[in-house]
């Protein structure tokens, strides 16, 4: 007993069996040294595969075999762009677009050809057939070419749905793991329904309704034996089979292949089968469906909005599905539009242009035109819309728009139109070199007369002038730049789009949206991830922005310079404008429930050969305005209550108290509102304020028709008080 005790509290021997392995250990090392033999090694990995890989498979898969909905939808990976009607019209990233039709909708021979050339015991198998396959090996060798398929319609479904393309141990013993659980969650219809809604045809036709109308221009439901027959064949290899891409005959013989099978298989008689046969097979008339098409521009500015905000990753793995606010007629309208003018214009040196659309009341671009032809290699893929360049005369608008507000001048104030000096010795121009003498501000900005413009954005002063540009979205003009009094000329580079939303301020009362492109965001499995709310802000006051659009949408007032070149089929306030040497030609006009802007040049600045902005930009804005509005409500612009409306003299800006026939009905905000009728005091001397020279002048276009009368527009703000000014103004 005591050397029993004294052993057992021997240190050395309590170290002893410390250092003793434990039967973990050791079964352990024995099988470490069992693993050096490689085929049992090989066995035992392939056996804990075995056991794992369904497993995983069942853990990773399972959420998405709940519905048929999240079946067709695991591999939709991508993002699609949908129109304002939802649409399909551009995609990136390769994502699928499926039309899904019911089993009741497609045609029982299209059900029985499927089974009979790919599956022919399809009713019988519990998800994968070890016969069928090896069948399948054989026929196929014997004929050497593909005549049967070895998987199952099930594992395609499994393949084509949940996994991928690749071809190796793993996916094939994956597919048929989730063959197998897909045959006991669903029925045999189940399982053909969604194969024959998901499986690829060619053509870039996923599903048979897809199919049907790209090789046929029909619906599924009304696909013949012999049409079924054929887009059946194509199965093993759409793309060497398509009739489409590939000569018919090749897709004809398939197709026999697959009326063998179903008479060998009893589904169709020899007469059906011989039928069927021949025939005529009258493929798709008019032209397939094409995606990437329409609006490539546009489509890339939601993509790379998308990116920014969500990151790249997750817009294709989520397989985003975007309803954008185009209109897909109008944007087809809009680019042959601009193709069409570019090309008459071809020989005056013209080889772009460009055009957007904007809703004022919420903001949707509806249309987007970024260059005539996006494939082209030289300009094409540059987004013109968004591209800053010089506006010329479009910019004028804005200066007045300040001025008016600032009580600053009224639409009635008289300014000298003559030959001036400003600072530094700049001596602009009038287009057709003329000087009009005393006119009034509605005058000089209907016919854009380039003199009064100066004298107004003198009184404005060029800092203001760019804080309320940028208080109307145009975010390219910089203070620290010195435009100088050019400015209201088109001196700073302006983005058409940002300048054709500033236009939109004017229609809409001075309420303001921020230009928006994307209306809903859904993942593949149709979760909402955002629903656009676009809210607006109050940049500019409704009475000036009413008297702007009065003054702008006055045929007669521009008719000295314009004639009719830019009248249109209801009321409509526009601006051209074109820079220096013919660089640049703009059109941007507006009614109060549509804006539209184009531009015409060249992306290397090189000069047009006298396309002003009534004869480059002008003929496509018409086109696009009078075609969209007809299906818009008819809308005139409503002038504010508070917006004062008295007769004036012409060419003296005063009241007018005696009914005469030269009186004129003009604009006024509260409190500039004019005295009685009397001859205007001389207009002061030019400014001795510094000015750059070698500035842009702005350019005027020439007459050309006589126009029609327009009922002049209608709009409040801000108040401020009335500051000094060297261009005639009395106010009481």
């Amino acid at each position: 007993m005591d050397k029993e005790k004294e052993q057992k509290d021997n240190p050395k021997l309590i170290k002893k069996r410390l250092r003793r392995p434990s039967i973990a250990a050791r079964v352990t090392k024995e099988l470490i040294i069992t693993f050096h033999k490689p085929l049992l090694l090989i066995f035992v990995i392939g056996l804990l595969a075995l056991i794992l890989v369904p497993i995983l498979t069942y853990l990773l898969f399972v959420q998405d075999l709940g519905t048929k909905e999240r079946i067709l939808n695991r591999n939709n990976f991508g993002l699609t762009l949908l129109d304002s009607e939802d649409k399909p019209f551009f995609s990136f990233y390769q994502p699928k677009v499926i039309s899904f039709v019911p089993l009741s909708n497609i045609p029982k021979t299209t059900r029985d050809a499927l089974v009979a050339a790919e599956d022919r015991e399809f009713y019988d198998h519990p998800g994968f057939s070890i016969r069928g396959t090896i069948r399948a090996v054989v026929a196929n060798l014997a004929s050497k070419e593909i005549v049967q398929g070895g998987s199952t319609i099930t594992q395609g479904l499994a393949k084509t749905t949940l996994l991928n393309a690749d071809r190796n141990f793993l996916r094939k013993y994956q597919e048929l793991i989730l063959a197998l659980e897909l045959n006991r969650r669903y029925s045999k219809e189940d399982i053909l329904e969604l194969y024959l809604n998901s499986v690829y045809f060619g053509e870039g036709a996923f599903g048979i309704e897809n199919a049907a109308q790209a090789y046929f221009g029909k619906p599924a439901k009304e696909l013949t034996l012999s049409e079924s027959a054929l887009l059946i064949g194509l199965l093993p290899a759409p793309s060497a089979f398509s009739p489409l891409s590939n000569d018919p005959k090749h897709s004809e013989r398939r197709q026999d292949l697959v009326l063998l099978a179903m008479k060998d298989q009893q589904l169709i008689t020899q007469l059906e089968a011989d039928a069927a046969a021949q025939a005529p097979l009258v493929y798709n008339p008019t032209e397939k469906e094409q995606i990437n098409v329409l609006a490539p521009h546009f489509a890339l500015m939601v993509r790379d909005e998308l990116i920014k905000e969500y990151g790249e990753e997750r817009i294709i793995r989520s397989g985003f599905k975007v309803k954008t606010t185009i209109n897909s007629k109008w944007q087809e309208y809009a680019e042959t539009a601009v193709k069409n003018q570019v090309t008459a214009l071809r020989f005056n040196d013209v080889s772009n242009g460009a055009a957007v659309t904007i809703d004022p009341k919420t903001g949707e671009i509806k249309a987007l035109v970024g260059s005539l032809d996006f494939n082209n290699r030289d300009f094409g893929t540059i987004n013109m819309v968004t591209t800053a360049r010089q506006p010329g005369s479009s910019m004028k608008p804005i200066v007045y728009a300040d001025a008016i507000q600032s009580k600053l001048i009224t639409a009635a104030t008289i300014i000298d139109d003559k030959e001036t000096t400003f600072g530094d010795g700049y001596k602009p121009k009038n287009y057709d070199g003329r000087f009009r003498g005393p006119v009034t501000v509605r005058k000089a900005l209907a016919n854009s007369l380039n003199i009064p413009a100066i004298k107004v954005i003198e009184q404005v002063g060029v800092s203001n002038a760019i804080s309320f540009a940028n208080q109307l979205g145009i975010s390219t003009l910089d203070q620290s730049k010195d435009y100088g009094l050019p400015l209201v000329l088109g001196a700073g580079e302006v983005k058409l789009l940002e300048l054709t939303n500033a236009f939109a301020a004017f229609a809409n009362l001075g309420n303001q949206f921020q230009p928006i492109s994307i209306l809903e965001i859904k993942d593949k499995y149709g979760k909402v991830i955002v629903t656009t709310k676009n809210e607006s802000k109050q940049v500019l006051g409704p009475n000036t922005a009413f008297i702007m659009s009065s003054i702008l949408s006055d045929n007669i007032a521009r008719s000295e310079t314009f004639g009719g070149l830019l009248t249109i089929n209801r009321p409509a306030a526009v601006k051209t404008g074109t820079t220096e040497d013919y660089r640049d030609s703009l059109t941007i006009g507006y009614t109060p429930n549509l804006v539209v802007g184009v531009w015409v040049g060249n992306n290397d600045n090189k000069p047009m050969s006298r396309i002003a902005g009534s004869t480059g930009a002008a003929p496509i804005w018409r086109l696009l305005m009078n075609n969209f509005l007809t299906s818009l409500p008819y809308e005139t612009f409503r002038k504010p209550s508070s917006v004062l409306a008295l007769d004036v003299c012409p060419y003296k800006g005063l009241e007018s108290k005696e009914a005469t026939e030269s009186a004129y009905r003009e604009f006024f905000l509260p409190g500039t509102q004019i005295k009685s009728c009397q001859e205007p005091s001389p207009t002061p001397g030019p400014s001795e304020t510094p000015v750059p020279t070698n500035k842009p002048e702005e350019k005027q276009e020439e007459k050309k028709e006589e126009p029609t009368t327009t009922p002049l527009p209608t709009i409040q703000e801000p108040t401020p008080s009335p500051t000094d000014t060297q261009i005639q103004i009395i106010v009481p």
